[in-house]
């Protein structure tokens, strides 16, 4: 979720409302932040999704960790992020409850999931996500505004569960600061010289499916005379981008060819540049 710094008029609020933020599904959805308008804490990234045909605007290393196991998880059939909550009904539950609703200059903020999330699931077919950095839970009003979280899922009888930092695999934080921790690197995510290496690449895998990843990279920099460690470094531009697509709880080094899934560039369409 935002930082404290976050700040919207009323008049802004009841824009949103009306553009759509927080209503749609899967490729129509609008989500009620975007990486551009809210502080946020660490990297924010803009990510495409596969499933749901449509980038998606994470906050966090936490939400973005949260996100990628989401989207690999086979029985997910869409997943809305930054999902706003009525705010009336959070008002009245933090007056019924005396509980403190988040304010600023006297306007009553609109509080968001994270994540709401549908699966194909019959015994638990949605349910909404919080994910919060465990350190932030020592602050009493960051307790009470979960509580209306909480409390407001509960109503709408939809499972609601606090995710922090420390319940994400190592593994999975470890893949993530190795595939997204260059900076800057986002500004040319795929270019046309990427897409060309990027069909290179998949059809030299497809030949060696048993070989570790990082084992073809170095072959084949070997083979079109490239500087070693060139083709593993687009490989993680292709990650990134979502080009390529792996079980994010495997450690990469350890993958095999077969472990990693390449898709068609044409299925981005016009969005190119998608993380930041």
């Amino acid at each position: 979720m935002a930082k404290s710094k976050y700040v919207l008029t009323e008049k802004q609020i009841i824009k949103r409302i009306n553009e759509g933020r927080g209503a749609g599904r899967l490729s129509d959805y609008k989500p009620w932040l975007y990486v551009n308008e809210v502080p946020s804490e660490g990297r924010s990234q803009r990510v495409y999704s596969h499933l749901t045909g449509r980038i998606h605007h994470v906050l966090s290393d936490l939400e973005f960790a949260v996100f990628l196991l989401l989207d690999h998880n086979p029985a997910v059939t869409d997943i809305r992020e930054q999902f706003p909550l009525n705010r009336d009904d959070t008002l009245n539950i933090s007056k019924e409850g005396q509980l403190w609703h988040p304010s600023q200059g006297g306007v009553n903020l609109v509080i968001s999931s994270d994540f709401l999330v549908n699966t194909a699931s019959k015994n638990q077919p949605k349910f909404a996500i919080q994910a919060k950095y465990s350190k932030d839970l020592k602050d009493p009003r960051t307790i009470e505004k979960l509580e209306i979280e909480r409390r407001y899922w509960q109503l709408k009888r939809i499972p609601w569960f606090l995710v922090t930092d420390k319940e994400i695999d190592k593994t999975v934080v470890s893949n993530i600061e190795w595939l997204y921790g260059v900076k800057g690197y986002f500004d040319e995510v795929i270019t046309d010289e990427l897409s060309l290496t990027f069909e290179h690449i998949s059809a030299y895998f497809v030949q060696h499916p048993e070989r570790k990843v990082v084992d073809l990279c170095k072959e084949y920099d070997m083979a079109y005379q490239q500087d070693l460690g060139q083709s593993l470094y687009d490989i993680r531009l292709m990650c990134a981008a979502r080009l390529i697509t792996f079980d994010i709880r495997l450690p990469f080094h350890r993958l095999k060819a077969k472990e990693i899934a390449f898709r068609s560039v044409s299925l981005f369409g016009g969005h190119r540049n998608v993380a930041s």
